[in-house]
């Protein structure tokens, strides 16, 4: 028993130092450096590690001395740090009000479903059926090449306006919509094969708003695909300042590449005078779909103020790395 609490005692210690060591770092933000970028996706487990490693140690340690104090200390430093970018996803207020679907014109609404559906997958079919499971007004498909194209042919029978473009580089994308798409453009910001997509959506109602889908590039270093590293993100800064430019409502979405509570997104999110729909709902936690532990939420929907939320939810996998996420918004 007693070689047992030792080991568990050095293990402790040893998880403890990297929780406290990774959430100091994670406050140093160097965009010359991409994992101080990185550092901050795991937030989540940070924290629960943090809160665990706290519990066991007082339960292991056998008597209390300056090492093990500062070892206590620096755990509810961690967990404080973690708390404050974490917690007000789960029990924080909601910027974006509820709406009462008994209360609500109808035909001032939109379901919109995002997905990043992996390029290398080959389970088009059960993204179809999801899709169809769910009927949202507009989809937007992220990651999509040209067999990605053939096989999603079939929603053009219900969603008769596009805008699309395919790309071999993991950053594609295509809007399919029900509703009428207006000054719809497809504009590069510091990629130039790296689209994102702006347009005008006309509701049935007679109102319209700005869609703006995007998919900026991935903080990790990559060969074969691109990626930021070393530079700022200057995407989200220019999808800022359009929507900052714009009189109507405007809903942003995609795979940000980026936890909504890094200071990019929050940047963005300040800059543009957006909400976040997340807040004070849940974490939502869309990357990595194929992994039970580290996951954190990459695929965001952030809105005007006068827009209201009817509903919210992460759909089933089927065979991305990503789940796809359905949101259905009120407009005023």
């Amino acid at each position: 028993m007693g070689t047992l609490r030792t080991i568990l005692y050095y293990i402790v210690i040893f998880v403890s130092t990297i929780v406290i060591v990774a959430s100091l770092f994670s406050l140093v933000y160097d965009v010359s450096y991409w994992y101080s970028k990185v550092l901050d996706f795991p937030r989540t487990q940070y924290l629960i590690a943090g809160v665990a490693c706290l519990s066991l140690f007082g339960l292991v340690n056998r008597k209390w001395n300056k090492a093990s104090v500062a070892l206590t200390l620096g755990l509810l430093a961690a967990i404080l740090i973690q708390s404050i970018l974490v917690l007000p996803y789960l029990v924080g207020e909601r910027p974006v009000p509820e709406a009462a679907a008994d209360t609500v014109d109808q035909q001032s609404t939109v379901g919109i479903l995002i997905a990043n559906v992996l390029i290398i997958n080959e389970q088009a079919a059960t993204f179809l059926n999801i899709v169809r499971q769910r009927d949202p007004d507009m989809v937007l498909v992220m990651e999509v090449n040209d067999r990605w194209m053939r096989q999603l042919q079939p929603l053009e029978e219900t969603y008769t306006h596009t805008v699309k473009y395919p790309t071999d580089n993991s950053y594609g994308m295509t809007l399919y919509s029900k509703f009428p798409l207006e000054e719809s453009e497809v504009m590069f910001f510091n990629h130039d094969d790296v689209p994102s997509i702006h347009t005008q959506v006309q509701l049935p109602s007679g109102k319209s708003f700005w869609f703006h889908g995007v998919h900026p590039v991935a903080p990790v270093p990559k060969k074969k695909y691109p990626d930021n590293r070393g530079e700022k993100e200057v995407a989200l800064g220019d999808v800022a300042k359009l929507v900052a430019a714009e009189t109507l409502p405007a809903i942003v979405a995609g795979d940000f590449n980026d936890v909504s509570w890094s200071r990019t997104a929050r940047l963005f999110e300040h800059q543009a005078d957006l909400r976040n729909v997340r807040l004070g709902r849940g974490l939502y936690s869309t990357f990595d779909a194929n992994s039970w532990i580290m996951r954190w939420p990459l695929d965001h929907y952030f809105v005007t103020d006068s827009i209201r939320l009817l509903e919210l939810e992460r759909l089933p996998a089927f065979g991305s790395d990503h789940f796809p996420m359905y949101a259905r918004f009120v407009l005023p």
